[in-house]
């Protein structure tokens, strides 16, 4: 709710009818001068009518203070008005009630029905009276235009102007309210945006802190685990075979740097997009939109790695096998359709799949027999990973590689994201099996 409508709620809460305290001190004011005019009135009423003067008084004071009610019965006012209207009593109150009718919430036949008798009945008391004071000389101007003139113009005087007024401070104040309504109603839906917006940036940096973390675990996974591996071999021949022990920690050395290269263009890229992630958007809070401006750098910066072409691709595949080759492990790649060139994104996916079943076969079955198939079909790509049971006695089982656990959940889903189709798990022979197939459009 907007400040204003709050500060209306709050004066809010005044005695009976009244909406505000503020509103009965005034109604109970103006009822005050209304009774005391027209028991003033009541005089010359009585004199006129040849009645008590008290009987008068007391009559103009009744019938006066009905300008108390003004709110609750506007049309109750005017009807006392236009009553005693022939007594020449309540001009405050016809001018006052008048202007309340005008201004309430009533039908427009109604207001222009009441103002119309109290027209009315004001000509001709004014007709009246002039009509008489002409016959008795009391008005130097002659002549038969005086008469209605006079009628014409004390009537419409006396009704016309709080008529109009009231009529334009009903209208302002029903403007004022709709824009009240209007700006209460914008609030809460801005309130509602807000907390969508919040909701879809937590969504998002959710998102992407997995796909980071999927990106940075395809990243370094593989390669740390084949430097492990090697680092393991390297000690065993290390006092053995003097030669072998070069080459493996040349293989360290090198993968090692390739796992740098790798994390350098990851950072840099999300580097690149610092100074969208730094922008706070206004409208959705300090806290939240800042945090999802990184998810969205995050996400531009995974992704522009895929579509610039800078992450793995399929033609890298025999690469892969070999660093495998190259750590003890026995693989067979076998190729299967015409060899054509896919969208960046499916060939990264692909090639992380097998990357990281090969490394699951480092960490969990050292020395087991594995094989890569790869299918290109007219529609789709296939692949497998299949690896025999690991032998009893392994080289490389001392290397003791630690296992997170969200390897085959990440595998899963860049293949989901795709709309292809990812499934895992052992096989009859005691080894383990992993297969995707992914759209190749």
């Amino acid at each position: 709710m907007t400040a204003t409508g709050e500060e209306d709620v709050t004066a809010r809460g005044g005695p009976l009818w009244w909406e505000r305290r503020r509103s009965a001190v005034l109604d109970g004011g103006l009822a005050l001068l209304s009774a005391a005019e027209c028991g003033a009135e009541g005089v010359k009423f009585a004199g006129d009518a040849g009645i008590p003067v008290a009987v008068g008084v007391v009559f103009g004071l009744v019938a006066g203070s009905a300008l108390l009610v003004r709110r609750q019965w506007p049309i109750a006012v005017v009807l006392v008005a236009i009553a005693i209207a022939p007594a020449q009593m309540g001009f405050l109150m016809s001018v006052v009630g008048l202007y309340t009718l005008a201004a309430s919430e009533l039908p427009r036949r109604i207001i222009a029905s009441l103002a119309g008798m109290s027209l009315v009945g004001t000509l001709i008391v004014t007709f009246v009276r002039a009509q008489q004071g002409m016959n008795r000389g009391e008005y130097e101007i002659g002549g038969d235009w005086f008469v209605p003139f006079i009628s014409i113009t004390a009537s419409l005087g006396v009704t016309a102007p709080p008529v109009l007024l009231g009529m334009y401070v009903g209208a302002r104040r029903r403007l004022m309210e709709s824009l009240r309504e209007r700006a209460d109603s914008l609030e809460r839906e801005l309130q509602l945006l807000a907390e969508r917006a919040e909701e879809r940036a937590e969504w998002a940096r959710n998102e992407e802190r997995t796909r980071i973390a999927r990106e940075m675990h395809d990243v370094v996974a593989h390669r740390v685990s084949l430097m492990v591996v090697h680092a393991a071999a390297l000690q065993a021949v290390a006092r053995k075979d003097p030669e072998k022990a070069v080459r493996n920690a040349a293989l360290v050395g090198d993968m090692g740097r390739q796992a740098l290269t790798e994390l350098r263009e990851m950072l840099g890229v999300l580097r690149s997009s610092d100074g969208a992630a730094e922008r706070p958007v206004r409208g959705v809070g300090a806290e939240s939109v800042p945090l999802a401006a990184v998810g969205v750098a995050a996400a531009a910066a995974a992704s522009r790695v895929a579509e610039e072409g800078e992450g793995p691709c399929l033609s890298e595949l025999d690469e892969l096998v070999g660093q495998s080759a190259a750590a003890g492990m026995a693989v067979d790649l076998s190729v299967v359709g015409e060899v054509r060139d896919y969208a960046p994104e499916v060939e990264q996916t692909a090639f992380r799949v097998v990357q990281e079943a090969l490394t699951n076969v480092h960490k969990h079955a050292a020395g087991a027999k594995t094989y890569v198939r790869l299918a290109h079909r007219s529609a789709e790509i296939a692949m497998q990973v299949e690896n025999e049971p690991p032998p009893e006695a392994s080289s490389a089982s001392s290397a003791r590689l630690p296992s997170g656990g969200n390897g085959l959940v990440g595998m899963e889903e860049r293949v989901a994201a795709l709309g292809g189709v990812f499934v895992s798990g052992p096989t009859d022979a005691g080894g383990f099996r992993v297969s995707a197939v992914i759209p190749a459009s």
